[in-house]
């Protein structure tokens, strides 16, 4: 398995100083419900400290975690492309401290320096990739597991 992309080490130092223009600091106490799936994805964070869970709704009652996010993990893409909805929720597992930024003025500024653009596609693409291959292996860890159960 490969090592997770982590998005402001991954961009070129000029992009990355352009984003982070764009940064606030942000802070979220332990439990804090950070955005929930079918909501509007108006921002995204990079974890500074601490740790998010993502979760999806199984029923209306119950969630399951899909996965866990921890220091210079990005947290949350779907800003990136139309709809702009949260396809999961995220919980603050623990304290979590994190530069939080505005979805519009960095999609302005992607379109401003068509270069950082490129790079941040790039990047979110690469992240998305290592998650979607750690999903894979979790889920055939436990299909092998249930099929060794039942046998």
């Amino acid at each position: 398995m490969t090592r997770a992309t982590k998005l402001l080490t991954s961009l070129p130092q000029p992009q990355r100083r352009r984003l982070m223009s764009l940064a606030r600091e942000v802070s979220f106490p332990e439990d804090t419900r950070i955005f929930e799936s079918g909501g509007t994805a108006d921002r995204f964070w990079v974890i500074r400290s601490g740790a998010v869970s993502l979760d999806q709704h199984v029923t209306s009652a119950q969630r399951v975690t899909v996965a866990g996010l921890g220091a210079g993990d990005l947290l949350g893409w779907s800003w990136l492309f139309p709809p702009y909805v949260w396809d999961f929720g995220a919980e603050a597992f623990s304290p979590v401290r994190a530069y939080e930024f505005d979805a519009q003025p960095v999609r302005d500024l992607c379109d401003e320096d068509p270069q950082l653009g490129l790079a941040l596609i790039r990047t979110v693409a690469e992240i998305l990739a290592h998650r979607l291959e750690t999903t894979r292996g979790k889920l055939m860890e436990q299909y092998t597991v249930r099929r060794r159960s039942t046998l």
